[in-house]
């Protein structure tokens, strides 16, 4: 690669940038599929929330068998095989995932029984998922290498406003495929083979991206770190698999319910007592033999924030359809699941809107500019949620009042002063307002609050990230790969809240206690972390760097 690129950025990085989209556009399109296969095979909330199990548990399966084949090989296998190449496998394994998707959905409308062509459905999200973790874990450092890497962070937020766009335009792409402008049309009686047009074009998409990445030059230089053996850690996520693993046994029974509940506790409780046992009798000067980047308290608090961070996203948007086709809480019959786009394209809207302003302070503008910019961004980027949403024929006229609650999140940034500790703090205090105000009332004001929970966890991951693997040094590759390993919780959250919501004496609404439960926990991360980092001598409110 010559030095040209180095100075610039390489034309590569905008073919890297599809595949933000597709991870964007597949995971938020997943809030209309939800509500659209509750109906079409007669689930209840908590079984419609497998969907996000099957998508996300692939995310955890696929970093961990890469992590465990790399430990028995002593070698980082995705170093060994390069970034390139990762990305074009992970897209092959993605279009055999859209291949049994396809097959899945005609094969299992034919099948007398729903919950085997159901449960085809979601083994076929997983291989599509099993590709995006194997992209995803390769895309991240890849990013650094296609130009300035002084740069760097400039284009990850650059790609993670791609996957935003993805996830804003997603629930209304999918919802125009499987309804059309048929508005109020029923899902339970919409042909549900009429995804296959999205998968077909899906197909193509990845196997266009694919050649470009196989014919396009690149560099080949990837991270020269030897896999660090940390047998210690090994055992740590080996138990959390277990944990998966019994979760996994729990889909046969009929009461799902405890198993998560269970396997959740379970997994905090592991990653609480590697906390405390890694830190007994040692320094981080001595080291903790055989934990690797586990000996870092700011790391494993890291590891499960990052769980709950994932979670509480992805588990606000997943249940949303279910509330709003409850009975009386936006209108007295409830919406249908052809009318629920709007409001799911506006969460995930949401986190792009946060996403861009919080991108603002990685150029090189004044700081003059920069508190203009915080100003204009969040109305522009909501202006194109609304101009997605007019181009469907929605009457956006009702998604007007919400942008009364982009005045909070601008005050939120300016409070943060773009300090990484302050400002998930301050957007986790919010987050924990926002779902209070929502249980406490209904109608729109309540789903609203809701909503914002999108503009609250938008700018949380590099926080959390960056504060995770601060000071880690030379155990900073193997702590993140841990930190991405946590995307477990969107996995395991959802299903949890949509259990919540089965439950008569609770239901949907008031099943959004868990996001404020998660809220507290990102809150508790930002004043323990900051206190964790000070004994270490480190400036926790250094710059951060990249995007989810």
């Amino acid at each position: 690669m010559g030095q040209q690129t180095k100075q610039s950025t390489h034309p590569s990085f905008f073919v890297l940038i599809l595949v933000f989209f597709f991870w964007g556009f597949v995971a938020a399109s997943n809030s209309i599929f939800i509500p659209f296969c509750k109906a079409h095979f007669h689930l209840n909330q908590l079984e419609s929330q497998l969907i996000d199990f099957s998508f996300y548990g692939a995310y955890f399966i696929g970093s961990l068998l890469l992590y465990f084949l790399s430990a028995l090989r002593g070698v980082d296998i995705l170093n060994k095989i390069g970034y390139q190449k990762g990305i074009i496998y992970g897209l092959l394994i993605s279009v055999v995932g859209a291949v049994a998707l396809i097959a899945a959905v005609n094969f299992g409308s034919g099948m007398a029984n729903e919950t085997y062509a159901f449960y085809l459905i979601l083994g076929a999200f997983f291989i599509v998922a099993l590709g995006f973790s194997l992209q995803q874990t390769a895309a991240n450092p890849f990013a650094f290498l296609l130009g300035d890497p002084s740069k760097g962070a400039h284009r990850l937020n650059l790609a993670g406003g791609i996957n935003s766009l993805g996830t804003t335009i997603g629930p209304l792409i999918v919802s125009i495929l499987l309804f059309g402008s048929a508005k109020g049309a029923a899902s339970a009686d919409t042909d549900i083979s009429k995804i296959n047009t999205l998968y077909i074009l899906l197909i193509g998409l990845f196997l266009v991206a694919a050649a470009i990445f196989w014919f396009s030059k690149m560099p080949k230089e990837t991270s020269d770190e030897p896999f660090e053996q940390s047998p210690k850690a090994s055992k740590t996520l080996a138990a959390i698999t277990a944990l998966f693993v019994l979760i996994m046994i729990g889909l046969g029974r009929e009461n799902k319910l405890p198993f998560f509940i269970i396997g959740i506790v379970g997994i905090l409780s592991v990653l609480f007592y590697a906390k405390i046992i890694s830190q007994k009798g040692a320094t981080l000067s001595t080291g903790s033999e055989g934990w690797g980047a586990m000996k870092y308290p700011q790391l494993v608090l890291g590891m499960i924030a990052i769980f709950v961070y994932v979670g509480v996203e992805v588990t606000i948007a997943s249940n949303m359809g279910g509330l709003l086709e409850t009975k009386g809480f936006l209108t007295e019959n409830g919406l249908t699941t052809a009318e629920i786009d709007p409001y799911v394209s506006l969460f995930w809207g949401s986190m792009m809107i946060g996403r861009w302003t919080g991108a603002i302070s990685v150029f090189n503008v004044s700081e003059k500019l920069r508190k203009v910019l915080c100003v204009i961004v969040p109305f522009f980027a909501y202006g194109l949620v609304l101009a997605a949403n007019y181009a469907k024929g929605t009457d956006v006229s009702v998604l007007y009042p919400y942008a009364g609650i982009l005045v909070i999140q601008i005050i939120g940034f300016f409070a943060g002063q773009d300090k990484p500790a302050q400002t998930l703090m301050i957007f986790a205090i919010l987050g924990i307002l926002a779902n209070a105000i929502g249980l406490c009332t209904t109608g729109y004001v309540s789903l609203f609050s809701f909503i914002s929970g999108g503009l609250f966890c938008s700018v949380m991951w590099p926080c959390i990230f960056a504060l995770s693997i601060a000071g880690l040094g030379k155990y900073t590759a193997q702590g993140s790969s841990f930190l991405i390993l946590m995307i477990l919780g969107g996995s395991l959250v959802p299903p949890v809240q949509g259990g919540l919501g089965d439950d008569p004496s609770i239901g949907t609404h008031y099943s959004y206690i868990i996001p404020v439960i998660c809220f507290a926990y990102l809150a508790f991360f930002a004043f323990r972390v900051k206190t964790i980092l000070k004994s270490q001598g480190i400036d926790y409110e250094s710059a951060i760097s990249g995007g989810h």
